[in-house]
C-alpha cells in the first residue's frame, strides 16, 4: 500500500490516511519504550510481531461480539482500522499484582488479587499517565457514564476471554492495558476497542516458570525482547519455525 500522509505518530506506531474516508492505516514500529519515553530502543522485528499478534486478538475478540476498530492486516507490518475518536483514557485491567500496582500498594508481586481490578489512567505522556479515579473522568467531562459503564463491561469481557485464552496456551495474564474509541455510526456513535493488544501492553508470563513474556523483558534489562514476543506468537499459532528465517519473519497466513 502506497505510503499516505502522516496523521499522527506515537512511541510505539504511526497512523497515515486510510485509502478510504473513515479509515487510517496503522503502522507498527520497531521502536520500544519504557518509563514514559525515558528508556528508549529499537528492536528489530517488534512491529512485524505486535502487528499480527494484535490482529489475532482484535479478530478473535470480535467473533465473541467486541466492536473493534481493525479491519484487515494490509502487510507485515500495516493495518487498516476504523478511524475513531479516542477516549483520552487508559483502561487497566489486572488480575495479578505486578509493576507500579505492587509498588503503591506494597504488595509482592506475582501474588493474585481477590478480583479483577480495573483502573484508568488519563492518556497524557506529559503528565506521566496519572492514575485517575472514576470521579475525575465524570468531572471533566472525558466520557459519560453510560460510555464508561459500557467501558468496563466490555474490559472485564476482553479479560475473561484473554485469560482463557492464554491460559490454553501456557501463558498467564497478569494484567493488560487497552483503549477505546468513539466510531461515529448513523448519526451517532459506537464504543469499540482501539490500539493495539500485544506484549507491549499486557503482562504475559509463563504459567510454570513465570518468565516473562513481555515488555517487561524491555523495562526490566532482561534481554530477549523478540524472542519472548516470537515464543508468544508461536503459541498462538501465528509463527512457525522456519530455519532459513528469523522466526519473526516466519509468518503462517490467519485463515480465519
Amino acid at each position: 500500500m502506497s505510503r499516505r500522509k502522516q496523521i499522527y505518530e506515537g512511541k510505539a506506531k504511526i497512523l497515515y490516511e486510510g485509502p478510504e474516508p473513515g479509515t487510517l492505516i496503522q503502522y507498527f514500529k520497531d521502536d520500544a519504550t519504557a518509563f514514559n519515553a525515558q528508556k528508549k530502543a529499537t528492536l528489530d522485528g517488534k512491529g512485524v510481531l505486535n502487528n499480527r499478534i494484535s490482529e489475532y486478538m482484535m479478530i478473535r475478540l470480535g467473533e465473541i461480539g467486541i466492536p473493534t476498530h481493525f479491519i484487515k492486516r494490509v502487510n507485515m507490518r500495516e493495518q487498516l482500522i476504523k478511524k475513531v475518536e479516542i477516549i483520552p483514557l487508559e483502561v487497566i485491567c489486572r488480575n495479578v499484582a505486578a509493576g507500579t500496582m505492587a509498588k503503591r500498594l506494597g504488595i509482592e508481586e506475582g501474588e493474585k488479587l481477590p478480583r479483577t481490578i480495573v483502573e484508568f489512567c488519563l492518556k497524557r505522556d506529559d503528565l506521566g499517565d496519572p492514575l485517575i479515579a472514576e470521579e475525575h473522568i465524570h468531572a471533566f467531562g472525558w466520557a459519560s457514564q453510560a460510555e464508561l459503564d459500557e467501558i468496563i463491561g466490555m474490559s472485564l469481557r476482553i479479560n475473561d476471554y484473554m485469560q482463557g485464552l492464554f491460559a490454553g496456551i501456557g501463558i498467564r495474564l497478569v494484567d493488560f492495558k487497552i483503549e477505546f474509541g468513539r466510531l461515529m455510526v448513523d448519526g451517532g456513535h459506537q464504543i469499540v476497542l482501539a490500539d493495539e493488544i500485544s506484549p507491549d501492553s499486557c503482562r504475559l508470563w509463563d504459567r510454570e516458570t513465570n518468565k516473562k513474556l513481555d515488555k517487561d523483558r524491555f523495562r526490566r534489562d532482561l534481554g530477549d525482547v523478540t524472542e519472548a514476543y516470537t515464543e508468544v506468537a508461536m503459541r498462538l499459532g501465528i509463527l512457525k519455525p522456519n530455519p532459513a528465517t528469523p522466526p519473526h519473519l516466519s509468518v503462517v497466513p490467519n485463515d480465519k
